[in-house]
């Protein structure tokens, strides 16, 4: 009897007695955060980019040179020339292949005369700049290692979840490796500065600071979803990263061609003026207008006509020329683009299959656009003809003009030409730089 008794008390204190080791067993330190940060750390790298600046080395400053304040002060000081110094700045990048291909911010080397990348084991390689794209702020560098090298593969940027955890890595303030954790706070953020719109952002609560820029946002599971960017100097306790299905579409294009190839629809834009959005009885003044339609253009044959109201393009609204050219930017050559549109107070919607521009198709722009049609001579490119109706006529431009820049982008052959033309499209001033009898001056165009 004893014995039975004994038994089950045995068997009862098994059953109900948690075992020792899970009674006294440690909370794991090892959460999902840490394993991401342990996955993903060995392809985070420091960008340390060099530019070289001139400045005049008269000690006094008369705004334009002056060749009288020049040849006064030469008795004095042996040049008067330019003098170079040097500047550094420093970001953070992403490794995405074994080969040394890297993702960052273009702002982290604007103008850079030497980058290089030191690794997290501190091995340090000098990078080249295999192409870069202002407008979206990404650049891609590559470095030439004699191993593969560790790298994080790229995630989806078109499933995340508003309160998601997500992961910065970056350098900031010098500082390698820091990591800071937070949520997606926002998708879709468009952000204003300075300079242009961007559009199309991850909002998060994640600190990223202008070292962090160009370093990672990963998800939980060490995916890449983002590349941190701290283009907007007054944000405090949020951070903004570029989505990395659009840093993947423009890192494939600056790889195969260099530069970002641009859907072209074949329309040109008007913002919408207070007395044109009375005259079409629009309900919230938003939207563009389409001012004209290049006949056998992507847009001519989706049946967009001069007059229409572009309102939104996929999910976001239109709301301005600059709005326009940042969501188009999303999309890619070929790609199926939904747009909706007014006409005659009536929404209708359209599908446009965005094309590349030609050089061909350039020229032919220029003809139809500015005015202009242009042929390679013997000292660069020269205007062959000007279309009497065109505003550059009235400007002045005449046949046998050469054309040196077109905004801003040096222009020496038809080649230059074409490309410049691809990349003004829809602008909203065209400024050409144009030579006459030897002297150099610049136009305005506002087509």
């Amino acid at each position: 009897m004893k014995r039975k008794y004994f038994l089950w008390i045995t068997i009862l204190f098994v059953l109900f007695h948690p075992p020792l080791s899970a009674a006294h067993a440690p909370y794991s330190r090892r959460n999902a955060v840490v394993e991401a940060v342990e996955k993903s750390s060995a392809a985070v790298v420091n960008v340390s980019s060099e530019q070289i600046h001139e400045t005049r080395a008269t000690p006094f400053n008369f705004g334009a040179s002056s060749p009288f304040f020049d040849d006064f002060f030469r008795d004095f000081y042996e040049s008067l020339g330019p003098r170079e110094y040097k500047t550094q700045s420093l970001g953070s990048g992403v490794i995405i292949s074994s080969k040394g291909y890297i993702l960052t911010n273009e702002h982290v080397v604007d103008r850079a005369t030497a980058i290089r990348v030191r690794l997290a084991d501190k091995t340090e390689y000098r990078a080249t700049l295999v192409g870069s794209d202002p407008k979206s702020d990404i650049a891609v560098l590559r470095i030439k290692a004699d191993k593969p090298l560790p790298y994080i593969h790229m995630g989806r940027s078109d499933d995340l979840m508003i309160g998601e955890t997500v992961i910065a890595i970056g350098n900031p303030f010098g500082l390698s490796h820091s990591v800071t954790t937070g949520v997606i706070s926002a998708l879709n953020r468009s952000i204003r500065t300075k300079n242009r719109l961007y559009q199309d952002f991850i909002q998060t609560d994640a600190s990223i600071n202008p070292g962090n820029s160009g370093g990672p946002l990963l998800n939980i599971n060490g995916q890449l979803i983002g590349i941190n960017t701290a283009i907007y100097r007054k944000a405090e306790g949020i951070g903004f990263a570029i989505p990395i299905g659009r840093a993947r579409r423009i890192y494939e294009d600056l790889l195969a061609f260099g530069r970002v190839h641009k859907p072209w629809l074949g329309i040109f834009l008007q913002d919408l003026t207070p007395q044109l959005v009375r005259y079409f009885n629009l309900p919230e003044g938003k939207g563009i207008l389409i001012s004209r339609v290049i006949r056998n253009s992507p847009a001519d044959r989706a049946g967009l006509r001069e007059g229409d109201i572009l309102i939104r393009i996929g999910d976001h609204e239109v709301e301005d020329r600059e709005s326009y050219l940042t969501l188009i930017e999303g999309y890619r050559v070929n790609d199926k683009i939904p747009l909706r549109y007014l006409r005659n107070g009536k929404m209708k919607r359209a599908t446009v299959k965005g094309s590349s521009v030609t050089p061909e198709r350039a020229l032919s722009i220029s003809r139809e656009w500015l005015g202009l049609d242009v042929a390679e001579g013997a000292e660069g490119v020269v205007l062959k003809k000007v279309g009497r109706h065109s505003e550059a006529y009235r400007i002045g431009l005449r046949p046998g003009d050469l054309i040196r820049q077109v905004n801003s982008i040096p222009v020496s052959s038809l080649k230059d030409y074409q490309e410049a033309m691809e990349q003004v499209l829809n602008a909203e001033n065209v400024v050409l730089m144009v030579v006459r009898d030897g002297v150099g001056y610049s136009v305005t165009l506002s087509p």
